[in-house]
């Protein structure tokens, strides 16, 4: 997949995965590398940029297993955005079919 399709689609992504539980970010990259490849550098940006535009906010936990984690919690906001990109991503693979089926009956 390109750089540029992955881009597009990781908030998406990593807003479903958050709708279901609040996440820590190695843990986000783990679910989303286990079905598209990703680098955990990908994550982080694209964290930081969606909890600035208010989409999540974070908190620290402790962890048996070494430091405190911060974990992303999906606010009311994200939902919505959440809910927009959806729709926006069904849309885009609706029309996409439609074009694919169009090439195949040349």
């Amino acid at each position: 997949m390109s750089i540029q399709l992955k881009k597009g689609t990781l908030e998406l992504c990593v807003l479903s995965l958050l709708s279901d539980a609040d996440r820590y970010g190695f843990e986000l990259v783990g679910k989303i590398s286990a079905e598209i490849e990703i680098s955990e550098g990908t994550i982080y940006p694209l964290l930081k940029r969606i909890k600035d535009e208010g989409y999540v906010s974070t908190y620290l936990q402790e962890s048996s297993e070494g430091p405190p984690r911060k974990y992303y919690k999906i606010t009311d906001y994200g939902r919505e955005t959440l809910q927009t990109l959806i729709t926006e991503w069904r849309g885009i693979v609706n029309g996409i079919e439609n074009i694919l089926k169009m090439g195949r009956q040349q």
